[in-house]
């Protein structure tokens, strides 16, 4: 419907081009006050800052004045895409710039943001590993190199800074260094020299996003090649790095997860943008298996911490439970993607569950330590010796890929909220704050997800024109009740979506409220390392048990007793204030095995009893754990 185009907000990560074949377009809401606010002032006030300090005595920022001639010794770092640290950082920075001025913030981008440049070489090349270790050896190592997802990942924050400042500083040096790499890969007849892929997907995503903020078609043109040139043995066949089958034929997410949801990423761009309707049934068909089959509750992905990857179908393990942080980020991408390009609620929904815990339990409640990995469960008198793939929280890791990238996505979080079309505006996360689409605001105020109800006023409608308000209905919602200025409204939910269509007028309001009773949830009984557990939720929340809270035995005797009710407490002195799951449960007595623990099944006493002494289980929100004391946690609970 036509309608007068109102002040937007500035573009966020994601901005479809002029021509883009998608259901749904991107705008924001300014996140104001409430869980993620606070969350995000966190991230302000201590993540972002800290990460030139943490940048320096990583050695990053010193490897590019090494780069530069500007300084003498030897390149510091463990891996070749070390860069890449330093690049998403700048992103965060720059979405931070974009929500508020930042004096010393903005010098501290401006000063890196000329390091990098002048670390650049003059034909547009920019890798410190290969130029300070390699003796500029360019392209030799594909599949290890990380050159181009290196250069990715540059880009995306020199379309970030240009975005949020105006500025093309750092904009000018991913163009050169983009039009470098479109001078040297490219299909056999083409003439250029290299006709191969990058063994890490993510530069794919970041040239169709320069293709829209540059309207230079060649961007997305070799985004396309890069797509479709995996799955074809240029890096030897192989699952993990992408390659063993092409995108458009795969049944199922396979290999090293952020890899693989990099380049779907990728490949849902490039549909947008070109009307790839093979490409887009491709993203369909494996979305759909990625969350049926390989999917943790808490959004995670990854089964293995060798090689990162996917397992089989429903090979969900608990304690060895890999979920690296940098896979939930990006599976909230690439979801968002598909919510564009399709109009469908699901992948908003998972956007959501693994927001709120596969992505958020990867920094501490004070905003300094991190999670690589997320497991599910870790055991009483487990030892851990810390690093990368510790279960225990940390100050930076040799390969520090998740702390710069869980903040760019908070700073950016604005931007995975809402979208807008022809019909109007669609709510996909509920927060605090103004939302806005053409012509259209409205402002919500909530106190998700500690309560559901979600109070939105109309502040901004086209006079005398009708258009919907559309309101997703979580996965989890077995009900729920909605008044439309004063008056029950009674529609049901279309696939996930609540349609409030008519002619609105400034003070309208709407009233969602959603069930928040806590619940108990069982998995597909083919996830055999959960059969016969269950799991406490809570809205869009997943619990966990701690150690710390269950004293005088740990947590592998406990089981729960599903004949008693759940209850909720609120504990404003817990964890920075959150709502705890009390349940019943028990203490289960196990004779003592000796020194073998198998017997046979019709031994007396064999499996345990579970008449021991009944215990108060506290259950808290899965993304706080790890915040007091190193101990015992699990989130999947044996039934007595």
């Amino acid at each position: 419907m036509p309608r007068t185009r109102s002040s937007l907000p500035a573009p966020g990560p994601v901005r479809l081009g002029p021509h883009a074949r998608a259901a749904l377009r991107p705008t924001a809401a300014g996140i104001t006050s409430g869980f993620w606010q606070a969350r995000r002032a966190t991230n302000a006030q201590v993540s972002i800052p800290q990460g030139p300090e943490l940048l320096e005595s990583a050695g990053n920022l010193r490897n590019l004045r090494l780069a530069a001639g500007a300084d003498e010794g030897e390149f510091q770092g463990a891996y070749p895409f070390v860069d890449t640290d330093v690049y998403k950082w700048l992103e965060a920075a720059a979405w931070q710039l974009a929500q508020a001025p930042d004096a010393a913030l903005a010098a501290q981008v401006a000063r890196i943001v000329a390091l990098v440049a002048a670390a650049q070489q003059p034909d547009g090349y920019l890798n410190t590993w290969f130029q300070l270790v390699k003796g500029g050896r360019r392209y030799q190592d594909l599949r290890w190199g990380h050159e181009l997802y290196s250069a990715g990942h540059l880009i995306q924050a020199a379309v970030a800074h240009h975005r949020a400042t105006g500025g093309t500083e750092l904009l000018d040096v991913a163009v050169r260094f983009a039009d470098h790499i479109d001078s040297v890969f490219g299909p056999p007849g083409s003439g250029r020299p290299i006709d191969g892929v990058d063994g890490h997907p993510e530069v794919e995503t970041a040239l169709v996003e320069l293709y829209r903020e540059t309207g230079e078609r060649r961007y997305l043109e070799l985004a396309g090649y890069f797509v479709d040139r995996f799955g074809h043995g240029a890096l030897g066949g192989e699952a993990y790095c992408q390659d063993r089958v092409p995108l458009r034929e795969a049944t199922n997410v396979e290999g090293h997860a952020v890899r693989q949801l990099y380049l779907l990423a990728g490949a849902t761009d490039v549909a947008v943008e070109t009307g790839d309707e093979e490409l887009r049934t491709a993203g369909e068909r494996l979305w759909r298996a990625m969350t049926a089959t390989k999917t943790h509750l808490t959004g995670g992905l990854g089964a293995h911490h060798d090689e990162e990857d996917f397992g089989d179908p429903y090979e969900l393990p608990n304690e060895r439970a890999y979920c690296e942080t940098c896979a939930a980020i990006a599976s909230v991408q690439w979801s968002w993607r598909m919510a564009l390009l399709t109009g469908e609620a699901r992948y908003g929904d998972l956007i959501e569950r693994t927001l709120y815990n596969g992505f958020l339990a990867g920094v501490s409640l004070d905003g300094e330590r991190w999670l690589y990995v997320n497991p599910l469960q870790v055991r009483d008198g487990h030892t851990d010796p810390g690093g990368d793939q510790s279960a225990r929280r940390t100050r930076w890791f040799r390969c520090a890929c998740c702390p710069p990238n869980v903040m760019r996505l908070l700073a950016s979080l604005e931007h995975y909220v809402a979208s807008g079309d022809a019909d109007g505006l669609q709510i996909h996360q509920y927060v605090t704050g103004r939302y806005t689409a053409e012509g259209i605001a409205v402002r919500a105020e909530t106190d998700y997800p500690w309560d559901a109800t979600i109070r939105l006023t109309v502040e901004e409608t086209p006079a005398d024109l009708p258009w919907t308000l559309s309101l997703r209905i979580p996965q989890w919602s077995r009900e729920f009740r909605v008044h439309c200025a004063g008056e029950p409204y009674g529609a049901l939910a279309s696939e996930g979506w609540l349609r409030l269509e008519r002619t609105w007028s400034p003070g309208d309001e709407v009233v969602l409220e959603l069930p928040l009773e806590p619940r108990l949830t069982a998995a597909d009984p083919r996830v055999d390392a959960v059969r016969g557990c269950v799991a406490i939720e809570r809205g869009p929340l997943v619990y966990c048990l701690e150690g710390v809270d269950h004293p005088g035995g740990g947590l592998d005797d406990i089981v729960l007793d599903p004949t008693r009710p759940l209850a909720v407490k609120q504990r404003p002195d817990l964890l920075g204030g959150v709502t705890t799951v009390v349940a019943a449960g028990r203490r289960r007595v196990v004779p003592d095995r000796g020194w073998w623990p198998y017997v046979p099944t019709d031994a007396v006493g064999s499996p345990g009893t579970d008449d021991g002494d009944p215990v108060e289980l506290t259950a808290v929100p899965y993304y706080a754990w790890a915040n007091r004391e190193d101990g015992a946690m699990r989130v999947w609970l044996p039934l007595s």
